[in-house]
């Protein structure tokens, strides 16, 4: 999706969740996994008409998105998708080298057999697939697994926002080169070893290499 144009999203249904915890999620998950680029202007009336539901869910939606960071409210051009400057990016970044592998040394001596599991289960689906959009996805979830296990509520939810910040970035970076995403899925395959193996500090510098090369692909990307 071209910065700066509109799109068409489909509304999924569902009889359990509310009009606007359906449009929330639906542009949640477009944002996430890159379908929707940074710099998208989201029209409240647009939007309302492709989803067929009134503005107001639409209007909190996009109040609750930007309360994650993900949408930034303009006076003058209305909900516009958050696209991050280099320092906001280095920020992220640095941040998440101090609080990730604190979550891995932290979830060592908690994580089950059936968590470890579950992760090994996402990191061979993440070998398989081939759409950027939904290795992203798979991405989150099995970061995700080690982050749940670390037992910290505060955690999880910082680590989140940071994490989901980076997606759309992770996304466009594989479009641009497809061997990125083969240097992760070892990266993943290397650390969910160790972790296996009891060596959290194996881990830790597992997921910082993970991270800076990360980063410098972003980078590369952003300049």
């Amino acid at each position: 999706m071209r910065p700066g144009g509109c799109r068409t999203v489909l509304l999924e249904p569902s009889e359990r969740r509310t009009a606007q915890e359906l449009v929330r999620d639906t542009l949640r998950r477009g944002i996430l996994t890159g379908e929707i680029s940074g710099g998208t202007r989201l029209v409240q009336a647009e939007l309302a008409q492709q989803m067929q539901v009134s503005t107001t869910p639409v209007r909190e939606a996009l109040r609750s998105l930007s309360a994650e960071g993900l949408v930034r409210l303009d006076a003058h051009r209305g909900a516009v998708v958050r696209r991050l400057n280099q320092e906001e990016l280095q920020d992220i970044y640095e941040l998440r080298c101090i609080l990730e592998p604190e979550a891995l040394r932290r979830a060592l001596p908690r994580i089950t057999a059936q968590q470890l599991d579950e992760a090994a289960v996402i990191e061979t689906r993440m070998q398989e697939e081939r759409d950027p959009a939904r290795w992203s996805d798979l991405n989150r979830q099995f970061h995700r697994v080690f982050i749940d296990a670390a037992g910290s509520a505060r955690l999880t939810q910082m680590l989140e926002i940071l994490q989901d910040s980076f997606a759309g970035y992770i996304v466009a970076s594989i479009v641009q080169d497809d061997h990125r995403r083969d240097r992760a899925n070892d990266q993943h395959q290397t650390l969910l070893q160790a972790m296996r193996d009891g060596d959290g500090e194996r881990a830790a510098e597992i997921m910082l290499e993970h991270m800076r090369v990360t980063m410098a692909h972003i980078a590369k990307l952003e300049a």
